[in-house]
């Protein structure tokens, strides 16, 4: 047997079903291994699309996920995914084609060293230089990508090594790493619960999965608890809720992070708590928080590090959280005032006025209109930028929803996702909120949704600005505008060149007419609006 068929049959061993990738000849022989294998490879047109893919697919099921790319250009290339599946705590496989063994430091063609390039951002990086260390160092990487906080692990792969007699090894597949559920620390955690008169759970990604959404709602309505999810992972918690305390991140007015920082006891849940998750460092304060501080996370890395926290539990905070559930426990009078007060923020907030804008129309009635139309369980890709914005503002989320956007703010990840999603999961609806900036980074993806049945639904919004900079540049150097115009082609013209369904919206046209009928296509469609660059954001205007 190959080095390259072990592969695969250790990969199908492990649960991949799909592999995103861009062609090399660093690897053919690991494609031939794939050839009549039970493995689907998505061939992408961009290594950042594949990888991206990956991301999405990982962060929708929370299980390994798997990507391949040729070496030197196409490993550079593929790293903007692993940045972003260390940032946001992924479980990705990359594996690269890398020169032929005799070739190593001798700078030949395309020659790189994977393990200083990618060192700073995977959890680890293994090239692999004898066939026959594959059956312990492959599961050793799938269980590595998932333990603790999850992230990228990276496979060289030597071209020439993949083609090693291996013989007929055993296929091993590691058990997952477990975190005690930290049983003996529920009774001093409830005793700092009950103390508190206003207490606030923070929830971030680790509570994703159904069963760590639905700890987490019968664990909030239990003890009575408001809840705020942290950046891109309000779809953990009902927004709905009168116990949904808003969402932390980005574009936090003033008045809601005041409200917020009065919390006397704060419960940090499945989340690192960086500096976007606590509002720079300021919810909770470093290094001595003004709030009782409790930090339930899976890893130990995290605890402690920042802030000095009154309780630190390494643990399974699903397991953590059913426990708290069912204990006996106090509410003080004064919480349902706290609660109220909460959510009150969250609904101002939430509140939208309707204005003509005299250079398009406002992109927030088009997420108004899409809450309207959109399936319940839809699933939600967002790229970085001002667009998504308003959906993080005015789209009431539930754990129905998935949302799928990059907390480490790299541009190109929305279409790639919504294609992955579509791929993954294609009983439910992939809708990409995503600006004119981005789509043009990673939306040659199309291609790839029609060459693999996905049907991706993408509205761009079409303002002619680079908005996330010119905002900064505006309130830096006022009215001298520089580097951040764009000139665009007819996006209704390029999505239909590639066979996806066109919509166009703009100034006066019945927004939801358009969005209903877009919404009831069936196959890949783009909704192109023409939007206004004056109202820029869900967080305001760009002076005048």
């Amino acid at each position: 047997m190959r080095a390259a068929d072990f592969m695969v049959r250790s990969l199908e061993a492990h649960g991949i079903e799909r592999i995103y990738c861009v062609p090399g000849e660093s690897y053919l022989a690991l494609l031939d291994a794939l050839y009549g294998s039970s493995i689907k490879v998505i061939v992408c047109r961009h290594e950042g699309g594949a990888g991206f893919m990956a991301c999405a697919e990982a962060k929708l099921t929370g299980k390994p996920a798997v990507f391949m790319v040729s070496r030197g250009p196409g490993a550079t290339n593929a790293s903007i995914a692993v940045h972003m599946a260390e940032q946001d705590a992924l479980p990705v496989i990359l594996l690269i084609g890398q020169v032929s063994r005799e070739e190593r430091t001798r700078g030949v063609f395309q020659e790189v060293d994977y393990g200083q390039f990618f060192g700073g951002m995977a959890k680890a990086v293994y090239e692999i230089n004898d066939g026959n260390r594959l059956p312990e160092l492959l599961p050793r990487s799938m269980r590595l990508a998932r333990a603790g906080v999850a992230g990228p692990v990276v496979l060289s792969l030597p071209e020439d090594m993949l083609r090693d007699d291996v013989g007929e090894p055993d296929i091993v597949v590691f058990p997952p790493t477990r975190v005690a559920s930290g049983s003996a620390a529920v009774n001093d955690i409830q005793s700092a619960i009950n103390a508190a008169e206003r207490p606030l759970v923070i929830a971030g990604a680790v509570m994703r999965s159904a069963e760590g959404a639905q700890a987490l709602k019968r664990f909030a309505e239990a003890q009575r608890l408001p809840v705020a999810t942290t950046w891109k992972n309000q779809d953990v918690f009902d927004n709905a809720s009168p116990l949904f305390a808003g969402h932390i991140g980005f574009g936090a007015t003033k008045d809601f992070s005041k409200q917020l920082r009065e919390a006397d006891l704060i419960i940090a849940v499945g989340t690192r708590l960086g500096d976007v998750a606590s509002l720079g460092y300021s919810l909770p304060t470093t290094p001595r928080p003004e709030q009782t501080l409790i930090h339930i996370y899976p890893d130990g890395k995290p605890l402690g590090h920042v802030f000095a926290t009154d309780f630190a539990l390494l643990a399974n905070p699903v397991e953590v959280l059913n426990q708290l559930s069912s204990v006996a426990h106090v509410v003080k009078s004064q919480r349902e005032s706290w609660i109220s007060t909460l959510h009150g923020s969250v609904l101002r907030m939430r509140e939208f006025v309707s204005r003509e804008m005299p250079d398009g129309i406002n992109f927030g009635e088009v997420i108004l209109a899409l809450q309207r139309h959109a399936p319940k369980d839809a699933i939600l890709t967002t790229d970085s930028g001002n667009a998504p914005t308003w959906l993080h503002r005015h789209f009431v989320m539930t754990p129905q929803n998935t949302l799928i956007g990059g907390i480490v703010g790299a541009m190109g990840l929305g279409v790639p996702a919504a294609v992955a999603a579509s791929l993954v999961q294609p009983n439910r609806m992939a809708i990409n909120i995503v600006g004119d900036g981005a789509i043009l980074m990673t939306g040659q993806e199309l291609a790839t949704a029609m060459a693999y049945g996905a049907n991706p639904k993408i509205i761009i919004s079409d303002n002619g600005i680079y908005g996330t900079i010119r905002t900064h540049q505006e309130r830096e150097y006022p009215h001298r505008v520089s580097g951040t115009t764009l000139v665009n082609p007819d996006f209704t013209a390029w999505a239909k060149s590639f066979g996806a369904a066109a919509f166009t919206l703009t100034k006066g046209d019945d927004i939801d007419a358009v969005m209903a009928a877009f919404i009831a296509e069936k196959g890949p469609s783009v909704l192109h609006v023409k939007s206004s660059a004056i109202a820029l954001s869900a967080n305001g205007d760009l002076p005048q």
